[in-house]
């Protein structure tokens, strides 16, 4: 991958880093869809292996919330790559990339579930790990280990039922 083609292509926004055998390439989310169609569509990124999140919250050094992480791979030439963007409170939001690779559907909603990262043009975008009564999101780094009293409006399931 020619990465001074692909950052001229995005108007130079792009920024690269390498660790180890891997490369990252950082975009704003502002360009993620120009880089993702641009990596589908002309790179021959046709595999969408992952979509993660991190929450950045009290991080030192951090000047955003959220890193939401994509891992695309070229089967042809065997190349990984690591594509990173950020957003912040109080709605982040990122397109989706159900339309470039139908991977997306599940990793999306379980980022959506337990960040509260909105995917925009998601077709189905729901919980799929927590109920849907649940009304926070897990894994952000604000909510407290014990819970914020959720629980009491659940059933409790007992062993027997189970």
């Amino acid at each position: 991958m020619d990465f001074a083609a692909l950052n001229e292509h995005l108007g130079g926004v792009l920024k690269s880093e390498s660790f180890r055998d891997n490369t990252r390439l950082i975009v704003p989310a502002a360009q993620l869809d120009d880089l993702m169609s641009h990596l589908k569509h002309h790179l021959g990124f046709d595999m969408l292996s992952d979509v993660t999140c991190c929450d950045y919250l009290e991080y030192p050094g951090a000047t955003d919330r959220y890193g939401v992480i994509y891992v695309v791979v070229n089967t042809r030439t065997r190349e990984r790559l690591v594509v990173k963007t950020f957003v912040n409170d109080p709605s982040p939001t990122l397109p989706s990339m159900y339309r470039h690779w139908k991977t997306a559907d599940w990793t999306e909603r379980e980022v959506y579930d337990l960040f509260g990262i909105h995917f925009t043009g998601h077709p189905n975008l729901q919980r799929i790990l927590c109920p849907p009564e649940f009304e926070s999101h897990a894994l952000r780094k604000d909510y407290p280990l014990k819970g914020r009293g959720e629980r009491h409006n659940f059933p409790v399931i007992t062993r027997a039922e189970s």
